[in-house]
């Protein structure tokens, strides 16, 4: 369905902001089943989300709504169009100006209209992992992390960390010291909890398990370090490795007595600047209750000066020790990892003031009074269009029912697909399995009523199709259409044929990027087989100069526009997998 024919009021969005901020759950328009009736009138549009402050929202504390609009951009008190509109015709469509500049962008054979709308920022913090390595990883070691990016290992052999029966498992040695580490080296403040137990009391010398934080690499982090002593005795201590070099920022403090093999023991550590917390506690319900939320056995302040040598961000993960003289050494075991809470110290933030609108028909080249009427009701509309459809699927975003859908959520948080038994995801969310609703597409295919581990979920092409065939009109189908009628189920038929036009493409290297638009879709090759096997989204350029996308991918568990599991930009550095692999532009 395309945009409403004519934007909310100002008062009328104030409503609709009170009525966000009051926890309503606004259905938004959407483009019906073949089956069913279409709504006699669009409902609400979604309501924008507005900064405290104009300027400050990527440094913002805690921010975290995945798109925001500029309150203070002059563009929400000047008239739009401002002045008459002038048309003038460029290569492969034609540019629609005011008084103030290019106002349209449209592209012959294709539906996609670019516009100058309100300033926006689009940005995304880190969301919270939770790992219980009820998993069998495929190539040994500790495998995936659900959210989380592969655990990687340093120091012993690759035999030394595996996973079985529901545990994460390090084989420990005298003197030498074992890391498991998590790829995301952005975070800086954070909140993260660890389960650990030993399956026996070492003897002649201490071990202990270490939540390790703010880690830059082994050689260089914090870690709240919980020993357990031939005697039994159970400390906590806060160190800093620098340089390869340990020093005690806390002393150790006896936190229990009479431990047994298997007991197990929470650590949790907070970050807060340079502030550094740390506690620990007796396991005894299945989760974390028993946490004694006001006590902390470690609260200090990093006390050096050196910039270099306050870790302002960096990783996590776990480090296993059995001290010197240790002669029998317990097995050192993990039964759950969690990074509750986490802020990248640089999220990724694209800010612009382009919105994409989608044309009920391709434009064949004509400009008329139609046509210029569209043009001028988008002018002023702050409706959602496909980048806030597009936003509203990724970390954070509220969720938002339907009730013309059986109540089903048509917006908000996705993952990607439950996990398999080796800890990897399948391929196999669509749009209307998110929804949890069979579906009839105008191609005339039908599905049956989808399987519920898919509710809640998107692949890369489900998520594409969600935001421009459910949200935004885009006649949709199952199969692969050579006639480009319709947007197919797959990435790789979607790159070979779609509604709307080629923007570029090659095949044994990146195509130009000079044509790339923002809300055009991009398809990217497999590394191993060479075939297109994901699509995404152009947002735009983000702080750093760099074309940033937003797509629905396996590493972090549903849409992103950030970088675990690969950073999401395609004009990046030789070796980044995005900019490596990108074939084909599309305008749909």
């Amino acid at each position: 369905m395309s945009a409403p024919e004519f934007p909310l009021s100002r008062r009328a969005a104030l409503t609709v902001l009170a009525g966000a901020a009051a926890g309503s759950a606004l259905p938004l328009a959407a483009a019906p089943p073949a089956t069913a009736a279409a709504p006699a009138a669009p409902p609400a549009s979604l309501p924008t989300v507005t900064a405290a402050s104009a300027g400050t929202v990527a440094q913002a504390p805690g921010f975290r709504a995945p798109v925001l609009i500029d309150p203070s951009d002059p563009w929400h008190y000047a008239p739009h169009p401002a002045g008459a509109l002038t048309t003038r015709a460029v290569a492969g469509g034609l540019e629609v100006s005011d008084g103030k500049g290019v106002l349209a962008t449209l592209t012959t054979g294709a539906r996609t209209v670019t516009l100058r709308g309100a300033r926006r920022w689009f940005t995304e913090q880190k969301k919270a992992v939770r790992d219980a390595f009820d998993r069998t990883p495929p190539t040994g070691g500790w495998g995936m992390s659900p959210g989380g990016g592969t655990w990687s290992h340093h120091n012993g052999a690759d035999t030394d960390y595996f996973v079985e029966g529901g545990r994460a498992a390090i084989t420990l040695a005298a003197g030498r010291s074992r890391y498991s580490l998590l790829p995301d080296r952005g975070i800086g403040d954070v909140s993260a909890a660890a389960r650990f137990s030993f399956d026996r009391l070492p003897v002649g010398a201490p071990v202990s398990l270490g939540l390790v934080f703010a880690a830059q690499d082994v050689n260089n982090h914090y870690r709240a370090r919980l020993i357990v002593t031939p005697a039994g005795e159970v400390q906590l201590v806060l160190e800093k490795e620098l340089a390869d070099a340990s020093t005690v920022l806390s002393e150790a403090v006896t936190v229990g007595t009479g431990f047994k093999a298997f007991d197990h023991w929470w650590v949790r550590v907070e970050k807060t600047g340079d502030v550094l917390r740390a506690r620990a506690w007796r396991h005894v319900t299945s989760d974390v209750a028993d946490e004694p939320a006001d006590v902390w056995h470690h609260s200090v302040r990093d006390p050096e000066k050196a910039p270099d040598a306050v870790f302002r961000s960096g990783t996590v993960g776990v480090r296993g020790l059995a001290s010197t003289g240790a002669t029998v050494l317990p097995q050192a075991r993990v039964y759950d990892f969690r990074i509750d809470t986490a802020t990248w110290t640089d999220p990724p933030v694209v800010t612009h003031d382009t919105w994409v609108r989608i044309l009920p028909e391709p434009f064949d080249g004509t400009w008329t009074a139609a046509l210029e009427q569209r043009i001028r009701t988008w002018a002023g509309d702050t409706s959602p269009d496909a980048l806030t459809y597009s936003s509203m699927y990724r970390p954070f975003a509220p969720a938002v029912t339907d009730p013309a859908r059986q109540n089903a959520a048509v917006l908000g948080e996705s993952g990607y697909s439950p996990l398999l038994a080796s800890g990897l995801r399948e391929v196999g969310a669509d749009f209307h399995e998110y929804m949890g609703l069979a579906w009839t597409f105008p191609s005339g295919e039908s599905t049956g009523t989808p399987d519920p581990k898919w509710r809640g979920n998107l692949d890369c092409s489900g998520f594409v199709r969600m935001v421009y065939g459910y949200h935004l009109g885009v006649p949709l189908g199952l199969a692969e259409d050579p006639d480009g009628r319709y947007l197919p189920r797959r990435s790789q038929w979607q790159a070979a044929s779609s509604p709307g036009v080629v923007a570029a493409r090659a095949t044994d290297a990146p195509p130009p990027l000079d044509a790339l638009r923002i809300g055009d879709l991009l398809f990217w090759n497999d590394p191993d087989d060479g075939a297109v096997s994901h699509t995404g989204i152009h947002l735009g350029v983000d702080q750093h100069g760099r074309r940033r996308f937003v797509s629905s991918r396996k590493t972090p568990d549903g849409p992103t526009m950030a970088d675990v599991g690969g950073k999401s930009i395609v004009d990046g550095t030789p070796g980044d997998l995005y900019t490596d692999t990108l074939r084909v532009i599309r305008r749909l």
